[in-house]
């Protein structure tokens, strides 16, 4: 809404009579603002009294009208929203696909990057991909030196290896890159259906991969599977 009452301080008395006189021509606020200013001069118009109750009358009318017409700008705002905002994978999503004994942190980042992308931002999908290809590396390494030589529980170590860049996901990359950006949540239906894919694959070259590791590892590995 416009500060009419700070206009007005600028204007000349004979400015403010100007408001009074044509008041028909001017917003009502506008004229109740000249009237308050040529009070506060000392110079009262004579037609305050005759004129005030309309003025303030419609002034009301104006304001409502204007509040509800915002009302419904923003209604229709959030409604169109949801149909041009980009379709994401929620953080949820990438914490649990993260997670899942049927996924890890690489199937989350995965995710993450596919958002990134849509957004258009392709520095940040390339520094989240070399990020997900170094943890691969440091992570496995730390997790495979404490589930084979000091003992850890695989499980433990499998929560070890996914946590950290799962919380990197949704505490560092979703904040710095996509924020507060409305977005749909995108369906997760083809995730699960890769993630079995998966799965089945992986379980198909499980016992080609155990003869391809030392006789020790391999030994540790197949007891591990017995349990």
């Amino acid at each position: 809404m416009e500060d009419y009452a700070a206009k007005m301080l600028l204007k000349t008395d004979a400015a403010l009579r100007e408001y009074v006189t044509g008041h028909g021509q001017y917003r009502e606020a506008a004229v109740l603002a000249a009237l308050d200013e040529l009070r506060r001069r000392g110079q009262p118009a004579p037609e305050e009294a005759a004129l005030r109750p309309g003025l303030e009358a419609a002034a009301r009318r104006f304001q409502e009208e204007a509040a509800q017409a915002e009302r419904l700008r923003t209604v229709a705002a959030e409604e169109v929203a949801p149909a041009t905002s980009p379709a994401l994978y929620s953080p949820v999503t990438i914490m649990l696909f993260s997670m899942l004994p049927t996924s890890t942190m690489l199937t989350g980042g995965v995710l993450m990057c596919m958002n990134l992308y849509r957004l258009g931002k392709k520095r940040a999908t390339l520094g989240l991909a070399l990020f997900i290809i170094a943890y691969l590396f440091v992570a496995s390494t730390l997790v495979n030196w404490a589930v084979f030589q000091q003992g850890l529980n695989p499980v433990w170590g499998i929560l070890l290896f996914n946590l950290p860049a799962a919380l990197a996901y949704v505490l560092w990359f979703w904040p710095r890159y996509v924020g507060a950006t409305p977005f749909r949540n995108r369906s997760v239906l083809m995730p699960i259906l890769v993630c079995m894919l998966l799965m089945w694959g992986l379980k198909q070259l499980t016992p080609y991969l155990i003869k391809q590791q030392p006789k020790e590892v391999r030994q540790e590995m197949e007891k591990m599977m017995a349990r």
